[in-house]
Parts: structure tokens; sequence; C-alpha cells
């Protein structure tokens, strides 16, 4: 079974014959028509490698080629920490190198303005990969719209502010995020090539690619480039996510320096770059940098400066940015819920009684990630005229017994962050890829359907529908409803979407982000 798998999942067993080429920004590729009829072009480059000077600058234009470049295979991933066999999201040992500004698509044969369904992945801004199995654009498309996945910079390469960056662009930071305005706007003049519609194009993300599409939709710079958005499990909204100022940025720029050895940028950009992701400065990824960011997207939202597309947002039951320590008992949860909220504890250890011994999981959920979506819903609603559909994740993945991993507990991890991933995107086969850790039942195989019509509804009209609730119910304040995703489907109410204001005004954490690996 496992090595069935593993070649229905290798691109190199999958390849029966050679896509007809295209004519792109650069020169002519050939990509690979798969078993299953869809055809794939890897490896496509939409920037020059941001090697040598082009190290922390903004992302500069393909370099041309003379020929036909062969797309048949992933170029590295982005310059990153590797990820251990035993841990949970393992999809095997990929290349990684500073050249890694590629694309990866995905298309129906004989496509004609279908629509497009553009990933972001996610990973903290300091890991994720456009190859990633869990990631695979190939199910996707055989539902007939043309699947791109596009990689950014991550880490300090990726996001770093410096005076003397500042110097030379008059900004500096956010590299990641230009990057994916790069891709966008290669879709926008390449895509039509493929049979996808630039006028239809859906950017989704998870994760820190969730939070990459609320900056997309609050930046100036990606007007234009897409027309609906999906986000599951992050935004920048909640405060938890900055923008930090430059001033500050450029602060932390020096500390890495410092932490470096390096006495100026010149000998920074001459360093290896493993040097560069091993350090250990605390960074801020997210940077006001007045070109990419402009401002908190409260305030770019108020200002009515977003761009005003639908959107499709949730996240799931048992996640957290900030999950609180172990507590024995109710005593120890009511303390650590007063050193978080201390104006507020009372109101929210009531508000969540409820919950019973999900209070602790609840408040930490609602207390982050939950906050990061329901602002973002009512920051949607209020200034803009787009609507917005919302989802509750709550399915948890049948384990293979004696499943163990090195960072993942089958046990106790519930709902977990990036547990619905598969789901949407059709890949629960990826999780078995190298060893059976999943026992998929009917169930999951129902609700991949739901999740999956629902996002695929959602890219080709704007409204995502499904079998069992049908067309889902917009956001609305006044009777917030959103998608219970289980072993049923359900139209709920949003949970605690009411209390989530007593968890506006907790403690900050004592040290900046330093984009932590994550999923």
């Amino acid at each position: 079974m496992i090595r069935k798998l593993i070649a229905a999942l290798s691109l190199a067993a999958a390849q029966s014959a050679l896509a007809e080429p295209i004519e792109v920004d650069g020169g002519q590729i050939e990509g690979v028509t798969l078993p299953s009829g869809i055809e794939a072009w890897l490896g496509v480059p939409f920037a020059a490698p941001p090697l040598r000077e082009l190290r922390w600058k903004s992302p500069q234009p393909v370099e041309p080629w003379s020929g036909l470049r062969h797309a048949d295979r992933f170029a590295p991933e982005c310059l990153q920490p590797l990820r251990g066999s035993l841990q949970n999201h393992y999809f095997g040992n990929e290349a990684t190198s500073e050249d890694c500004l590629y694309l990866n698509i995905w298309a129906p044969k004989n496509a004609a303005k279908a629509p497009v369904v553009v990933w972001i992945y996610g990973g903290g801004f300091n890991i994720g990969s456009a190859s990633m199995a869990n990631y695979s654009g190939a199910p996707l498309a055989r539902d007939g719209v043309v699947r791109v996945n596009l990689a950014y910079r991550v880490g300090a390469l990726g996001f770093l502010a410096h005076p003397d960056l500042t110097g030379e662009a008059g900004t500096s930071g956010n590299y990641g995020l230009m990057d994916q305005i790069a891709a966008l706007q290669w879709v926008q003049r390449n895509i039509a090539r493929f049979g996808g519609d630039p006028a239809n194009v859906t950017i989704v993300g998870q994760s820190a690619g969730a939070m990459s599409v609320s900056l997309l939709q609050a930046s100036p710079l990606a007007k234009g480039l897409f027309a609906k958005a999906v986000a599951m499990s992050g935004s920048a909204f909640g405060g938890m996510l900055g923008p930090i100022s430059l001033a500050t940025a450029e602060e932390q720029g020096l500390a890495l320096q410092k932490e470096l050895g390096a006495a100026s940028l010149t000998e920074m950009r001459g360093l290896p770059g493993d040097r560069i992701i091993s350090a250990t400065t605390p960074r801020s990824p997210i940077v006001r940098d007045g070109k990419v960011v402009t401002g908190s997207n409260e305030e770019v939202f108020a200002a009515r400066q977003q761009s005003d597309v639908p959107i499709l947002i949730g996240y799931t039951r048992d996640e957290s940015f900030r999950p609180f320590a172990p507590a024995d008992n109710s005593l120890g949860l009511a303390a650590a819920v007063r050193e978080r909220y201390p104006a507020s504890a009372d109101a929210i250890l009531k508000a969540y009684a409820s919950s019973g011994p999900r209070a602790a999981t609840d408040i930490a959920r609602d207390g982050s990630v939950g906050l990061q979506m329901g602002d973002w819903a009512l920051a949607q609603r209020k200034y803009g005229r787009a609507p917005t559909y919302a989802y509750l994740f709550t399915r948890r993945q049948p384990y293979a017994p004696g499943t163990r991993f090195s960072d993942h507990d089958p046990a106790t991890v519930g709902a977990y962050h990036t547990g619905d991933v598969p789901y949407w995107l059709r890949t629960r086969d990826s999780l078995n890829l190298f060893r059976q850790t999943r026992i998929w039942e009917p169930t999951d195989e129902s609700l991949e359907n739901e999740m999956a019509g629902a996002l695929l509804s959602f890219a080709r009209t704007g409204v995502p529908a499904s079998t069992t609730v049908g067309s889902w119910p917009a956001f609305r304040p006044e009777k917030p409803q959103l998608v219970w995703l289980g072993e049923k489907l359900s139209v709920v109410t949003w949970p605690h979407l009411s209390d989530f204001a007593l968890l506006r005004d907790g403690k900050a954490p004592t040290r900046p982000a330093s984009s932590r690996p994550r999923d």
C-alpha cells in the first residue's frame, strides 16, 4: 500500500507524456501530462534568483533563457530548517536553496477560462514549501480548476529590515510578501496560457499563508491581483501580527548583524545562507514599510482601502497560537487567565464556564486564532461590501494504532492546526506517504468531498456550497453563523464570538515573535 502511495505521489513515477510547450515570461516551457490526464508545469521561475547582490532585494524580473525549459520537476524549497522524519507533517527531505522563486502549476487538459486557485503555504514565515505533498494541486485540478503553488522567501532571508537596506530602496523588510505579489503578477500575465482565467483568481493560505492572504488584501500593491480570498487559521487582525515600525525592525536587523559578526551589509550578503537561517536573534516578520504594508489591517480596513473581495475564513477547534500551560484544576486555569487577562479574567471565566473541561482550550484558541478570524469577519462586514463566509473544523483524524510523532500527540491533539488542509485540497493520502499514520474512514471521504466542494464552489462563483448545507450563509454580526465541519456538517452560531471582546486586551508575549516553525 505504501509503495503504491509513493508511486502515485511521486512526480517521477507519475510522468506519462510531455505537455505542449507554452510561452511564458522568460521563454518557452514544457511540462508533463500525468496519468490522470492533468497537465503539470513544475519549477517555473517567476523572478530572478535572489542570490548575492539580490539577497534582501525586491524580486527582480525573470532572466530569459534560450531554447525549451523542461518544467518537469520541483525546484528547491526556500532555504530553511528541515523537518525530521518523525514529525507529523513529514513529506520527504526536500532540497533547499536561496534560488527558490518558482511556481508549480496543474491544469486540466484543454482548460479554457477555468477558475484559478493559488496556494500560499504556512510555516510561521520561517518554513514552508510549494512542493509539499500535502499541498499538491493535482487533486483539485482534476475537479476543473487551474491550481498554482507559489514560493516565497522565509526566515531572515525573506523578512528582514536594516538601515542600509532602507538606504538602498527607501524602505526594507517584507521581501517574502513581495515575492507573493510578484508571483500573483506573473499569474495575471501568464495564466491564460494554461487555461486559467486571470479575472477569477482565488488566493488560499493556511497559518502564515492565511496571515499573508489578509496582508495581501490590505496591501495597495496587491490590488487587482485576485478576485476572492480563502484563509485557514490565521490573519493580521487581532493584534498578534504587528506590523512593527520600520525603526524597530531596523533595530532587529542590526541585532542580527551583530550576532552574525558581520561588519556591513555587504558582508551579510556574502555569508552562507545557512548561517543566517540558524541565527537566533528575535524578529517580528511583518514591517510597516509604507509600501507593501502601509498600516495595520484594522487601519487599512477602517480607511476602506482594502481589496473588497469575498472571503472564506475559519479555524480548527483545538488550535491556538498561545496555549495555556497545563493546569491540574480550575484554580490553576483561573490563575492563568488572570495572568493573561488581568482586566477581564472574571468575565472570561464566567463566559467560558459552559465549556467545562474544554475551557482552557477554547479560551486559548479564541484569544489567538479565533480573534484573528473573528475580527477579520467583523471588519469585512463593517468596512466593505463583499461577503464573508466562515467555518469551524472539528474532525479529529483517525490515527493508526501505535502511531508516534516527535511533535504531535495523537491522543490529545484533537482537531489540530493544519488538520483541515488535506480535506480542503484532497490530499489525505499524503499523510500516509512514508508510513501509515491514519486509517481513513468513510466519514473522512465524505467530509473531504463537502469541504473541497465548498472551496471549488467559492472559486467558481464566490459562494461556498456543499451537499449537506447547500449554499453557506454569509456572515452577519447580528446573527453570526458559521459552518461546523465535522462528522456531520451543520450551520451553527459562531461559538463565543460575542465573548471575543473580552479577549482583545490580553497581555502581549514578553518577546517579539521570532517566526517559530509552524505548519
